[in-house]
């Protein structure tokens, strides 16, 4: 079943051994404040040295990097939209979550671990946000091949995890 491939924690991002993070970036992908700038301090300096090669990255896609000091072996950032209620948000961070599970199945990573884009400075509300994280990670999961892929929504408060995890339960009972 694809909702036993998918876990909802509450802990540090910087500090999982999963094959992948996924940094909710800023468009510059140079480090930032909230667990962008946490994980920047956590991998070290190479990683912004790597980013620097990057070009940045638009709303709603991903670039990969090594993990550095990091336990996970890659970072994968996505730059998610602030949120201004436009038709377009919902599709730009459903983008962010696809584009990196595409990244990560095509680089042969099996764990995935996603903080919560857009959550924090870039003002998407909480509700709306894990409904889409939940949404569009079960729709991939169903829709792909891989079926050994590991995702974790990883929370950083209590909010967080209890609307994950009661999307999860409402996305379950639909499927």
């Amino acid at each position: 079943m694809i909702s036993d491939r998918i876990k909802v924690i509450k802990a540090d991002i910087t500090t999982l051994e999963v094959d992948a993070i996924v940094n909710a970036a800023n468009r510059t992908l140079l480090g930032g404040g909230g667990v962008d700038g946490a994980i920047h301090r956590a991998a070290g300096p190479k990683l912004l040295e790597e980013c620097r090669t990057l070009g940045g990255c638009q709303t709603g896609e991903a670039k990969i990097t090594k993990g550095y000091n990091l336990p996970a072996k890659y970072v994968i950032h996505t730059v998610g939209p602030v949120y201004h209620d436009r038709p377009s948000d919902p599709v730009s961070l459903a983008s962010c979550y696809r584009n990196s599970l595409e990244l990560a199945q095509k680089h042969g990573l099996k764990s995935v671990a996603f903080s919560a884009i857009s959550c924090g400075v870039y003002g998407y509300p909480i509700d709306r946000a894990s409904r889409i994280a939940v949404e569009t990670v079960f729709e991939w999961l169903s829709a792909s091949d891989d079926r050994e892929m590991e995702v974790y929504f990883v929370c950083f408060n209590d909010e967080v995890y209890d609307e994950i995890r009661r999307n999860i339960a409402a996305f379950t009972e639909i499927a």
